[in-house]
């Protein structure tokens, strides 16, 4: 071998040496080759998970979840603090008219009896006959409710109280209870939607006690025989299931 292609040999050789540290395993180019599109360039770095944008939303979110804990402990704390009120019976009751009210019943008995003994009275003197029902120029309040004043001159006529009362039980399916229904309202109130008893303080064609629980059928209880005869059709149905069973009760005792 000659010393030229000894120097040639070693030349390559250290080339390959070259390529092999930077690791680089292209091959050797030849004379005007052109090295491939990218070839020896670093491949791009990946982008970590935890961009700018994501740390700011961290942000918030732990800001909400803090204050969102301060407030829910806050307010726990301050609900410990408070002294706790028993629900009373009378609370209970008005959730639902139709659920007898011992003090309310007892008040209806007592007006009852004081009926009677005036009745007595009178009879004794030779009086005229006492009607239990007055009929008042001003609606009684209550429950919010401030006295409704009616206005002058208005004169209800119980006919068509009658007739509304009538066709309201009827869609309730108590066609054949209507003369029970209208015996009871002729005695309570004469079917008058401005009726108030004297002793007890009941109102309207129902007598409800007090009025305004007549309320929850609607607003204009203290004028309306419609709201009116819709809360006593409702409180005959859940207390006495129907206006017969509100008529026997009231013939046994005086009230319903």
């Amino acid at each position: 071998m000659s010393s030229g292609q000894q120097l040639r040999d070693r030349a390559s050789s250290s080339r390959s040496r070259s390529r092999s540290r930077r690791g680089d395993d292209r091959p050797p180019r030849r004379g005007g080759d052109e090295p491939p599109s990218g070839w020896g360039e670093e491949p791009p770095r990946k982008r970590g998970w935890l961009t700018p944008k994501r740390v700011a939303g961290i942000g918030v979110t732990l800001a909400v979840l803090s204050a969102g804990t301060a407030f829910v402990v806050r307010t726990a704390i301050q609900n410990g603090q408070e002294p706790r009120k028993p629900i009373e019976l009378n609370d209970l009751l008005a959730l639902d008219p139709s659920v007898p009210n011992p003090e309310e019943d007892a008040l209806k008995a007592h007006a009852v009896q004081a009926y009677r003994a005036d009745k007595i009275k009178d009879t004794r003197h030779g009086l005229k006959k006492l009607d239990p029902v007055k009929i008042v120029k001003t609606a009684p309040g209550g429950n919010g409710f401030n006295p409704a004043a009616f206005p002058p001159g208005s004169t209800p006529n119980p006919g068509s109280n009658k007739a509304l009362g009538k066709e309201m039980a009827a869609a309730r399916g108590w066609s054949d209870e209507w003369g029970c229904l209208e015996k009871l309202w002729d005695r309570e109130s004469h079917w008058n939607e401005r009726a108030m008893n004297r002793y007890s303080g009941a109102y309207g064609i129902p007598q409800a006690l007090p009025g305004s629980k007549m309320a929850s059928a609607g607003s204009d209880w203290q004028s309306s025989a419609a709201t009116q005869i819709k809360w006593g059709l409702g409180y005959i149905a859940g207390r006495y299931k129907s206006p017969c069973g509100a008529w026997a009760h009231s013939q046994a005792t005086g009230w319903y």
